[in-house]
């Protein structure tokens, strides 16, 4: 019986190699050799990729995903044209000039997925790559939730910087109430020329910018130009951190409340702003609050007075119904409140009725009143 069996085997084995060897020899194999990034900035991020198969390679893509602040994990997919072999070497390359480029410090995760003729698939494990400006040495500086980056100038050059940022995040959660929620980068670039070329598409006066949604900062400061810097720092710094605790996906922060919180980060308002704001209660020729819920004009004199309107509305609104009013304001706008909606939930009145109270505010009062009316000052707005 043992040997009936035995027999049996051996003719089952033979038959198999008569039918062919493609029966009995081992599936296709395919093997991703090597994937890598380089970054060439601010131009572009290239990807590469190397495989192998026995059989032709049919298709390769990359899948990418850039870190910032959103809604969904949002992952895009580059297909590469190639010829079929059954060696590859492919590449592609994230141009910024298509997507309006990536601020310095900016991660993106990557991985590949590969196939073959013969259904075999494989992928590789996701990496991550930093856009960093290798244009300088960076150094850096660590406190708290903030790194602070710098190539020019000594450690007490930088740690006057984030002594800064310190204390404008204190003075923010002091008439506020909000803290920085994640970790953010500060770039210190020497100058604004080293800045705008970090940049794909700068304005020729930009000298300081917070991508929010990547909880990055950069900003142009030289060594005779310090304490425009330190405004700078804290204005910039405003705008990530009012972003992280309003980030909502339905509507926007206002641009008085944005641009007049970061103006008020900075301290007393700026002489120049001063003298626009007294220009307009001389004249009555205010911009309306409703006009400055939208981005701001262009042109430098009307965009000068919407920032000291702006300035002027967060300090009214602070000075008269103080920082937990303030808190509950941005907290309202995070759970995607209307303007109108917010202002009325938290004070009472909506955009026409803070613009009106606001008026009555900031105007210099007859003589005659007993009570002291606003004084605006070269150091800033007093009631």
């Amino acid at each position: 019986m043992i040997k009936k069996l035995t027999l049996t085997a051996l003719a089952v084995f033979w038959l198999l190699v008569a039918l062919g060897p493609g029966l009995v020899r081992a599936q296709p194999e395919l093997t991703i050799r090597d994937s890598s990034a380089q970054v060439a900035f601010p131009l572009a991020i290239s990807f590469g990729l190397s495989a192998e198969s026995d059989v032709n390679i049919t298709d390769v893509r990359l899948h990418y995903r850039i870190d910032r602040m959103g809604f969904a994990r949002v992952t895009s997919e580059a297909y590469v044209e190639f010829q079929p072999a059954t060696e590859v070497s492919v590449s592609w390359s994230l141009d910024m000039l298509r997507i309006g480029g990536l601020p310095p410090g900016a991660s993106v995760e990557y991985w590949w997925t590969v196939a073959d003729a013969g259904g075999d698939r494989a992928a590789t494990e996701p990496a991550t790559v930093l856009f960093e400006d290798n244009r300088y040495q960076w150094q850096s500086l660590t406190e708290g939730k903030v790194t602070l980056y710098w190539y020019q100038g000594d450690e007490a050059f930088a740690q006057e910087l984030m002594t800064t940022v310190q204390q404008a995040l204190a003075r923010l959660n002091d008439y506020t109430g909000v803290e920085l929620e994640k970790p953010a980068k500060l770039y210190i670039y020497a100058n604004s020329q080293d800045l705008q070329g970090s940049m794909i598409y700068p304005q020729e006066w930009t000298g300081g910018v917070a991508f929010t949604r990547y909880g990055i900062m950069a900003i142009g400061i030289s060594s005779d130009n310090l304490e425009w810097g330190k405004r700078a720092i804290a204005h910039e710094l405003t705008h990530l951190v009012i972003h992280q605790v309003t980030l909502n996906p339905y509507t926007d922060l206002p641009t008085w409340l944005d641009e007049g919180l970061a103006m008020h980060s900075e301290g007393p308002l700026n002489a120049t702003f001063v003298n626009y704001l007294n220009g307009a209660i001389a004249d009555s020729s205010f911009i309306s609050v409703q006009s400055l819920c939208s981005p701001f004009s262009a042109y430098a004199g009307e965009a000068a007075l919407s920032y000291a309107q702006s300035y002027s509305l967060v300090e009214f609104l602070i000075t008269s119904y103080g920082q937990d009013k303030m808190f509950e304001l941005l907290n309202t706008f995070r759970d995607g409140a209307t303007c109108d909606g917010a202002l009325e939930k938290v004070y009472g009145f909506d955009v026409d009725g803070l613009d009106e109270l606001w008026r009555e505010w900031v105007t210099p009062q007859p003589l005659t009143r007993s009570e002291p009316g606003p004084v605006l000052t070269g150091v800033g707005l007093l009631n």
